[in-house]
């Protein structure tokens, strides 16, 4: 099957941490991998952000990334971007009119646009998968939402026009289905985890003797809510935090997000309880993982969140904003301990509540490695998402067999 991936901003080249690059392009570079050990030929259409880029770069036997040029050759603001889908549509219609693929998937609303404008003449079934929801993100940042005023009313046109919506977890049934989307067009497939390199068993980052260590790893945008774990902080006394994510290390000084969570550290006089290690390499992620007793994942909303399962795969216990995608993934009591999200005396309670608690700590841990593995490795979703495919794909047979007579 010949599959096209459309990703407009979310490159899986991308170097991940800092404000646009996260699970989205570890989702988009994952689950193409994964399809392609199943058979699937995969192209992965993205916006060309560097001039210097080649046209088409090997991800992997069997996956392609293919750079479409849409609006200036340099890094932009996702919110940015809109203006320049039309020309990012005009690219993926040239390139599938005479070589169309069996299925497009979109991934974030923008890469839906797109690919349902340059695919629908074609009559190619599109599937697509939102990542974050506008009347989310407006609900929880307000005023502070930079996504562009019509996002909303297009999400709804994308719902409407899509033949079928891949949700990854329940909270988003239950969103979609206000934006209008009929149940039976919406299949929840969540997002996965490499098991193969999140483990409990490996190598272990230093750190200083005898000091507990909580850890967080996320974009540094504000909804992460990392500053959250800052302040709660204070009520832990002896633990480190650390922080890994945002620019490499060498930029840090030049980060306004690095310079408000310095600031709220000697706000709550925890300034040296914290190490802030800016872009981590993916390579080294699972030792840092296995070197905290505790992962803090507490954002203000989650479309999904793949931190709490890389490291319930490394067997850490995890606190969790109960929020989206976390309800399904971390359960609670089980695999981690769920807290409300912005409260930083909760986060502070459930992470003196484990660090007191070693015999409890590792049951949850090893309960989180079992739950990793028996539900959300990427062979797994490859294949719940390859069977939404099979399905497009022959009701689009069936079409033309139909018209045909």
């Amino acid at each position: 099957m010949r599959v096209a991936m459309i990703s407009e901003h979310a490159s899986p080249l991308a170097v991940l941490g800092e404000e646009d690059a996260g699970g989205q392009n570890v989702h988009v570079a994952a689950l193409s991998i994964a399809l392609a050990r199943l058979g699937c030929d995969v192209t992965v259409y993205t916006r060309r952000d560097d001039a210097l880029l080649p046209r088409r770069v090997p991800l992997a036997a069997g996956v392609v990334v293919e750079h479409v040029d849409a609006g200036p050759a340099r890094a932009m603001p996702k919110d940015d971007l809109l203006p320049h889908m039309d020309a990012f549509a005009e690219y993926l219609h040239a390139a599938w009119r005479d070589e169309p693929p069996d299925v497009v998937h979109g991934h974030f609303w923008m890469s839906g646009l797109a690919a349902l404008d340059a695919a629908q003449p074609l009559g190619i079934p599109v599937a697509h998968t939102f990542h974050a929801l506008g009347i989310v993100k407006r609900r929880h940042q307000g005023a502070r939402d930079t996504s562009p005023a019509d996002r909303i009313d297009l999400e709804r046109g994308i719902v409407r026009r899509a033949h079928r919506i891949v949700a990854t977890c329940s909270d988003e049934v239950f969103e979609l289905l206000r934006l209008g989307a009929q149940r039976r067009r919406i299949t929840v497939v969540p997002c996965g985890v490499d098991l193969a390199h999140f483990t409990p068993d490996g190598s272990v980052a230093p750190r200083p003797p005898g000091r507990p260590r909580v850890l967080c790893v996320a974009r540094l945008v504000e909804r992460k809510g990392v500053g959250n774990v800052v302040s709660a902080l204070a009520g832990v006394p002896e633990a480190e935090l650390v922080i890994a994510g945002g620019p490499p290390p060498a930029a840090l000084d030049d980060s306004a997000e690095i310079a408000r969570l310095r600031a709220l550290a000697g706000e709550h006089g925890v300034a040296d309880r914290v190490s802030l290690l800016g872009s981590v390499e993916r390579a080294d992620l699972p030792a840092l993982l296995r070197s905290a007793d505790v992962v803090a994942c507490v954002p203000w909303y989650e479309p999904f969140g793949i931190v709490p399962l890389e490291a319930m795969a490394c067997g850490i216990p995890v606190v969790a904003s109960a929020v989206g995608g976390l309800i399904d993934t971390v359960v609670d009591g089980v695999t981690g301990v769920h807290v409300p999200p912005r409260r930083p005396d909760r986060i502070a309670a459930a992470v003196r509540s484990l660090l007191d608690d070693p015999v409890r700590r590792q049951a949850l841990g090893r309960a989180g490695a079992r739950r990793a593995r028996r539900r959300y490795g990427w062979d797994r979703i490859a294949r719940a998402t390859l069977t939404v495919y099979r399905e497009l794909a022959l009701g689009r047979a069936a079409a033309v067999e139909e018209v045909q007579r």
